[in-house]
This record gives structure tokens, C-alpha cells and sequence, in this order.
């Protein structure tokens, strides 16, 4: 309950500080991409009950000649690469903390088509809402390996508080202001998960968070 109320007034008031902010955002995403602004995907929450996450646009939707999508890295363009190094795109989701969907802090929603790749251990990640920044964003972000994001959330899961929550909050600020670890090496954010991967056996204790 303590938690639910700190997200409720922390992104209460983050949408009111940052909502002029928000709408230059609003305006430039449609000048230079078009529209719809915002991107709506549905995504795994608490338990893996499924909702909409909104994000603003950082790619085109260009198709070949067959009318499928190009890849994302053709895709992408300046704009939306700044858009996603700075995490502005990030924050229509203070709108699904204020809904409910989501919490300020905890593991990050991934795609329904993972659900049924996790092992017993990573699926557990979903005991709690996910976050719009997290243990493993602090870590690593999408330099980590797959392995590794699921073993910080799940003992994220295992060890969470409101005193880590700040932590987290405030390393996440640095984080953004270095734009570290926005992608990994040779993709636009991170491969796709295939799912039959090893556990991660490395330190993940809070002090950890300073490599």
C-alpha cells in the first residue's frame, strides 16, 4: 500500500511538472514522424495480466514492397534515437503508474511472446507490477545478456523496498543523464529473447550497482 501511494504521488506529480515538456515532445513526434505520437503495445503486468503500455514513437512505419515493416534499425530515426538515449519516450508510462498497470519501480515490461519462454525462476519477475525503471536499468540496462536481467528482477522481486526503490530512482537519474547502456552492441535496443538460457551466478547485492 505504501507503494502504491508513493507511485500515485510521485507520478501524479511528475505529469503535472513535466507536462509542457510533454507536449513539445507530443508536437515534435508528430512533425517528424508522423502520426499516431504515441505507441501502444500491449504488454505482460502483475501476474502477467496483459495491458496497454504507451511509450511516444521513436521509429517509422516503413514497409517494403511486400508491406511489411522494415527492421527496426532501418527504421529509427535521429530524433527517435535521441528520444530513446535520453528515455523521454518513457514517459507516457507515468500514465499506466497512475492507472495502476504499472509501478515507478520494478522489472521492465517485456513482450507477451516471452511469457511462455521463462523458466519457473525468470517468470517469477512478474510477481510484482512492472516499472518504468528498474534493478537491471540500473545495471547494465541492454548491455546485460538476457540471463542477467531476469537474475537482477527477480532479486529485485525477492528484496524490494521503498528505501531501494529511491535508490534505484536516483541511480536511474545518473544513468539517464550519462546515456549508458541505451543498446546492445550491434542493435537498436536489445536481441530478442529465444528463451533456454542459463542462470546468471554473478553478485547482484546493491553494491554492485556502482560497476
Amino acid at each position: 500500500m505504501i507503494k502504491r501511494f508513493f507511485d500515485i504521488v510521485i507520478s501524479s506529480l511528475t505529469l503535472v511538472t513535466l507536462l509542457p515538456l510533454i507536449c513539445v515532445i507530443a508536437l515534435l513526434v508528430r512533425f517528424n514522424l508522423g502520426s499516431p505520437v504515441l505507441f501502444c503495445q500491449t504488454r505482460p503486468g502483475l501476474h502477467g495480466k496483459p495491458f496497454r503500455m504507451f511509450k511516444f514513437r521513436t521509429m517509422l512505419n516503413t514497409t517494403d514492397n511486400t508491406g511489411e515493416l522494415l527492421p527496426t534499425d532501418r527504421r529509427i530515426t535521429r530524433f527517435g534515437r535521441f528520444l530513446r538515449s535520453t528515455s523521454l519516450d518513457e514517459l507516457p508510462e507515468l500514465w499506466n503508474v497512475l492507472k495502476g498497470d504499472m509501478s515507478l519501480v520494478g522489472p521492465r515490461p517485456l513482450l507477451m511472446d516471452y511469457l511462455p519462454l521463462y523458466s519457473v525462476e525468470q517468470y517469477r519477475r512478474h510477481d510484482v507490477r512492472p516499472g518504468v525503471t528498474g534493478w537491471a536499468q540500473v545495471n547494465g540496462r541492454n548491455t546485460l545478456s538476457w540471463e542477467q536481467k531476469f537474475t537482477y528482477d527477480v532479486w529485485y522481486v525477492d528484496n524490494q523496498s521503498l528505501f531501494l526503490d529511491l535508490k534505484i530512482m536516483m541511480l536511474t537519474v545518473c544513468k539517464v543523464a550519462s546515456r549508458d547502456g541505451v543498446s546492445a552492441q550491434g542493435h537498436v535496443s536489445m536481441p530478442r529473447f529465444r528463451g533456454g538460457e542459463t542462470s546468471y551466478c554473478g553478485d547482484i547485492k546493491p553494491n554492485d550497482s556502482k560497476k
